[in-house]
């Protein structure tokens, strides 16, 4: 299920993504996070867990707050 806050944080996390010029492969590949995981994220079909999120906003060189638009 879809909610809107885990729609709102995925596209935050693919605006971050595109603004770093990265792929959802390439930010695989930085963040050890599988691509599905990140396609699914950035749909806003999955909700982030705070490690996903730790990895992701390091491989992003942002902040989980960034992510999460505080």
């Amino acid at each position: 299920m879809i909610d809107k806050k885990s729609k709102e944080i995925g596209k935050r996390l693919r605006q971050l993504r595109k603004d770093a010029e990265l792929t959802q492969a390439s930010l695989s590949g930085k963040s050890g996070v599988p691509a599905n995981t990140i396609a699914r994220l950035e749909r806003g079909e999955h909700r982030i867990s705070q490690d996903t999120m730790e990895k992701l906003a390091k491989a992003l060189n942002t902040t989980a707050s960034a992510i999460l638009g505080y």
